[in-house]
C-alpha cells in the first residue's frame, strides 16, 4: 500500500505531469517536421540534384532469390536504405534548429526578467533595533 501511494504521489507531481505533456507535444511536433522535411523540403532538393527521391537511394548488398517456376520470392533482398538515413539527419536538423530558436527565445526573455534588479526588502524590525543599538554602542 505504502508504494502505492508514494509512487500516486510521483506520478502526480507537476513536473511529472508537465513532462508527460511536452512528450506528447514533441512526438506531435516531430510528425509535423517530418512531413514538413519529406514533403516540401526534400522534394525540391531532389529536383536540384537530378531528380532524385532520396527515399529511393539504396545500396544493394544482396539480391533477391526468387523462384524460377513460380516467380514467389523466397529470400527479399538485403539493401542499405541510405536516403531514408539522409531524410532522418535533415528531420533530426530541423528539428534540433527548432528547438535551438525555441530555447533560445526562453532565454532572451528570462534575461530580460533578471536584468531588471529587485529592490531590496525593507529591514525587518528586528534589523532596525540592532541598527540602533550598533549606533548607539558607536557614541
Amino acid at each position: 500500500m505504502k508504494l502505492l501511494k508514494e509512487f500516486k504521489e510521483f506520478a502526480m507531481k507537476g513536473n511529472v505531469i508537465d513532462l508527460a505533456v511536452g512528450v506528447v507535444i514533441g512526438a506531435a511536433f516531430g510528425k509535423i517536421v517530418s512531413s514538413l522535411v519529406s514533403d516540401i523540403i526534400m522534394p525540391p532538393i531532389g529536383l536540384l540534384v537530378g531528380g532524385i527521391d532520396f527515399k529511393d537511394i539504396a545500396i544493394n548488398m544482396k539480391d533477391a532469390v526468387v523462384d524460377p517456376a513460380t516467380g514467389k520470392l523466397l529470400k527479399a533482398a538485403v539493401t542499405l536504405k541510405i536516403g531514408n538515413f539522409i531524410q532522418s539527419i535533415v528531420d533530426f536538423t530541423i528539428v534540433a534548429f527548432a528547438i535551438f530558436l525555441l530555447i533560445k527565445g526562453v532565454n532572451n526573455l528570462t534575461r530580460k526578467k533578471n536584468e531588471a534588479p529587485a529592490a531590496p526588502p525593507p529591514p525587518t524590525k528586528d534589523q532596525e533595533l540592532l541598527t540602533e543599538i550598533r549606533d548607539l554602542l558607536k557614541k
